[in-house]
Order: C-alpha cells, then sequence, then structure tokens
C-alpha cells in the first residue's frame, strides 16, 4: 500500500472504529493528528494495580508500560530488551549489558541503578511482594558500571535470563518511585515501555498512549484504552458493534457469534489459559487427611464439566505442567470419575457421613461459577456438602496471598512468560509461598533441586518424580486447563499468544 492510503486507512480506523473525534485541520498537521490509531480492548476484570513488582493479576496492561531485560519474540524466542546482551560468567553469576540512552516517561535516565532498585525492592522481605518466588533464586544485582550489572544468584539458576523477560522483573525509576510511594506508583506508574500511562478510571478503564521517546520501533497504535466489562455477553456485543476491538476471555457460548461475525473473528490459543484448580489448606481438618483430599477427587467427572459446562473450552489434565512448558511429559493417569471409590475412601478416613466446607470461587476463570455450582452438586452425591462463596474479584486478590481464602478455593495458575515448570508450580507448591497451601518436605527439596540443576535431563526428571509426588498426594482437585479465546476486529492484525500477553506495540491496522 501507498503511503497516502496507510494514512487514510489509520484514519479511518481512529475515526470509525474507536468512535473518537478530531478537530477539523488543515494541510499536513490535520494529516498527522487524524492519523493516529486509537483502539479499545475489552477484558473481563479492572487491573488491581499497575506495579509490576506487586502484581496480583496478569501483566496484559503493565507489559505495555514497562519493559523488561529480556524480550520474547513473536515465536516465544528470547531477545534483546533493555539488556542487549548476557551471558553466564560463573556458576551463580549472569553478566547484562543494558541498552544506552533510554531515559523513562518522565525524564529518568534507565541504568544499572534502576535495575538493581527494581530488583531490590521485591525481593525485600519487608515488601511482601507476592510474586517474588519468580526471582527469589537471586542473591544480589550488582552494579559494575553505568550499563552493566551482575546478577548473582544463591545457586546456580539456569532460568536467570527467562527470569528476566516479566513481572517482577520490569524495571521501574528509582527516584520517581521513592519519591510517590507504593501505592500512588501503582496509580500512576512510570516505565520505559512503548506506551504511557495516562489515566486509571477505577472499576472501568485504563489509558495510555504511544511513548514517542521509546527506544524501540514505534507502535502503530497511538493510543488504546483497556475496559473493564465483567460480563462475557456485553463485551462480544461491544465487539460485534465495533464499540471495542479486541475483547478477552470469551465464554464458550459465545464462540459462535463471533465466528459468524461478518466484521470480527475467533483468536483460540489451545492450552495457553490457566491451569484451573480446587485448593486445599492441607493442615486444616478434614483436608490435612490425603484419603479424603483422594476421595474428593474420585467424586468429580471433570470430562463431563469440560464438555457440557465449558463446551470444551477447557482440556482436562491431571498435569501439574502445561504442554508448552519445559517440564511437561504428557499427561499422567490421574483420578477418574468413581464416587463409589470417594465413598469408601472418605468412610476409611473416618466421614461415612461426609462432612461440610465453604468453596471460595472468584469470576476469573470460563464460567467459573457454574462450574463450582457442579462441583457442589458432584460433592453432595458423595456426602460432602459444599457451600461456594463467590468472592469479588478485588478481594479476593487480597485473600488468597494472605492465606484468608476459605478451607476451599478455586485457584488458576500458569507459567505465564516463562514457559517452565519453576514458574507454573513452584509459588503454589512450595510450603512457605504467598499462594501455596500445601507443606511436602520431599516436594520442596525437589522443587529448590531442580531450580539450580543446569542439565536438563535431571530437570525433567526432577519435574516428573513431583508431579508423580503431588498426584499421589492430592493437594488439590485436578480439573483443567483453560483454552484462550479472544474476539477480534477483522480490521486488526493480532493473534493470541501462548504466553498470555497482549503487547499493543505488535497490533497492526489491515490494510486495505
Amino acid at each position: 500500500m501507498k503511503k497516502g492510503k496507510f494514512f487514510l486507512a489509520l484514519t479511518l480506523m481512529a475515526v470509525v472504529v474507536s468512535g473518537c473525534s478530531t478537530a477539523s485541520k488543515s494541510g499536513s498537521e490535520g494529516a498527522s493528528e487524524t492519523s493516529k490509531q486509537e483502539i479499545t480492548i475489552a477484558r473481563a476484570f479492572d487491573v488491581n494495580g499497575l506495579d509490576p513488582g506487586f502484581l496480583t493479576e496478569n501483566a496484559q496492561v503493565v507489559d505495555n508500560i514497562f519493559d523488561t531485560l529480556v524480550k520474547r519474540d513473536e515465536d516465544e524466542k528470547l531477545v534483546p530488551g533493555l539488556a542487549t546482551s548476557w551471558k553466564q560468567v560463573d556458576d551463580t553469576t549472569w553478566e547484562f549489558k543494558l541498552r544506552e540512552g533510554v531515559k523513562f516517561t518522565n525524564g529518568e535516565p534507565f541504568n544499572a541503578d534502576a535495575v538493581k532498585y527494581s530488583i531490590d525492592r521485591v525481593l525485600d522481605p519487608a515488601n511482601s511482594a507476592p510474586t517474588a518466588s519468580y526471582i527469589s533464586t537471586i542473591k544480589e544485582v550488582h552494579v559494575v558500571d553505568d550499563y552493566t550489572v551482575n546478577v548473582v544468584t544463591k545457586d546456580p539458576d539456569p532460568l536467570v535470563p527467562t527470569r528476566f523477560n516479566r513481572y517482577p522483573t520490569e524495571i521501574v525509576p528509582p527516584k520517581y518511585t521513592e519519591e510517590s510511594g507504593q501505592e500512588t506508583f501503582a496509580q500512576k506508574p512510570v516505565g520505559t515501555g512503548p506506551y504511557k500511562f495516562v489515566s486509571w478510571d477505577k472499576g472501568s478503564n485504563v489509558v495510555l498512549e504511544a511513548n514517542p521517546d521509546y527506544w524501540g520501533e514505534k507502535p502503530d497504535v497511538k493510543k488504546v484504552t483497556f475496559r473493564s466489562i465483567p460480563e462475557a455477553s456485553t463485551r462480544v456485543s461491544a465487539l460485534l458493534n465495533n464499540e471495542v476491538d479486541l475483547i478477552t476471555a470469551v465464554s464458550p457460548e459465545d464462540r459462535e457469534k463471533i465466528e459468524s461475525s461478518s466484521t470480527s473473528r475467533l483468536s483460540n490459543v489451545e492450552r495457553a489459559g490457566n491451569t484451573v484448580y480446587v485448593g486445599f489448606k492441607t493442615d486444616v481438618k478434614p483436608f490435612n487427611d490425603p484419603k479424603v483430599r483422594q476421595a474428593l477427587n474420585y467424586a468429580i467427572d471433570v470430562d463431563s464439566i469440560v464438555d457440557k459446562v465449558l463446551q470444551g473450552s477447557a482440556v482436562q489434565t491431571n498435569s501439574l505442567i502445561g504442554p508448552k512448558d519445559f517440564g511437561y511429559a504428557g499427561e499422567p493417569e490421574g483420578y477418574g470419575y468413581d464416587p463409589e471409590k470417594a465413598k469408601k475412601l472418605l468412610a476409611d478416613a473416618g466421614y461415612p457421613d461426609g462432612f461440610s466446607a465453604t468453596m471460595d470461587t472468584v469470576n476469573w476463570y470460563i464460567k467459573n461459577t457454574d462450574v463450582a455450582q457442579v462441583i457442589a452438586e458432584q460433592l453432595k452425591a458423595v456426602g460432602v456438602n459444599i457451600k461456594v462463596n463467590n468472592v469479588e474479584s478485588s478481594v479476593y486478590r487480597t485473600l488468597v496471598p494472605a492465606g484468608k481464602q476459605s478451607d476451599m478455593y478455586v485457584l488458576g495458575w500458569s507459567s505465564t512468560n516463562t514457559l517452565d515448570a519453576d514458574a507454573a508450580i513452584y509459588a503454589i507448591l512450595r510450603s512457605g509461598e504467598s499462594y501455596s497451601t500445601y507443606s511436602n518436605s520431599d516436594v520442596d527439596a525437589k522443587l529448590d533441586e531442580a531450580r539450580s540443576a543446569t542439565n536438563e535431563e535431571e530437570r525433567m526428571k526432577l519435574y516428573q518424580e513431583i508431579q508423580d509426588e503431588v498426584l499421589k498426594d492430592a493437594p488439590r482437585i485436578f480439573l483443567y486447563q483453560e483454552n484462550q479465546y479472544y474476539g477480534v476486529s477483522d480490521r486488526l492484525k493480532w493473534e493470541g499468544r501462548v504466553d498470555g500477553s497482549i503487547p499493543v506495540s505488535t497490533i497492526k491496522a489491515v490494510n486495505e
């Protein structure tokens, strides 16, 4: 397409697609102003905060504001980000050479001090960063010079470059962060990423604009609004009515509406979502008994839930690790649907008449309320009476990492950007971690050993052993891994990614 036609296409996008009006201007100034592309992305929930070091949700928004030292390209390969290169100096030291001439959007310089500060604040126990486990292998960060840092780990860690391609290793400006304080920074963030923060209307939307001084390729999309639309059908209607340009978490019953639409399409990434499970507080009766936990697994017909409730929008799995992750060794044989066996195990454990419990759930996952009700019905058939407690999203984000949720609770986890078993399971299985309600000294030892194993075959073997032991011990009801479904306007060129991110700078207009 010729340049003039490309500007015209973007002009139409700005006015028609996003419904934004631009004051009429004449000459080149008017052409430049009206050619700015603006899009709206509708998600199921609002952000809880915009500080990458203290996230309790996915990073779809903050990934666009901040940069990491290492990035992933469209093929999920590690490539330079704020670091131009990295190498292992010795068993426990990695050297990163940093990109020069980069500034935060407030003018503060990016340098080695900013890297050290960003990591130190997450690792500081006093700050209780909810995702500190992702980088807890790090002992310290040494500033070698303005554009060189050495990352020193407690033990050998082959995943250091991988750990530096996701939150909580996104880099923040030390001076502004300290002056503003953690609470203010989470509401008015400053980064070096392709977009800069404009506004956050809590419960409604977050607005970002392209960073004019971005060090990388300038994005086509000049402004993006992340809208919160909790109701799935409302998100779909907004897409089909051209009110928004991209939606997340398309529900099973809405997939056909999008597929048959003449203005939008469905982007599907199989098993790229959360592995959803019912967790138990394994130090609390009756869930401290493995027989009870095993019984509840036998009582649940997961295949029926996937087929009838989720309509095939997930894949039943007993695996702790997804097929896109290092450490995945296929689907293990787990707990089939056997209510009679469930009743026998409950009787053997001293609960022949069952028991009662509360199960917390939240609307983060596909048809999660419906799934929770079906689970409650199936457990009732073996004598276990469950009260389903639907918890508001922002409250749940606080309760779970603080360990204040009910003794049974629904949670989903994934490896996100790391695509490695360590991120998929460490935080939810290692005793003492914020999101773990399980304690097994043998599993702990193997999780720690796997973190420092430099031989891939050895790591694979350890993760297989961990999975076998956890499957038998059943600290959860093993359910399924979600597929990810996005609704995308035909005017945009973008497909969902296995890491679940939405890098807006990669979204292009369909040139007509």
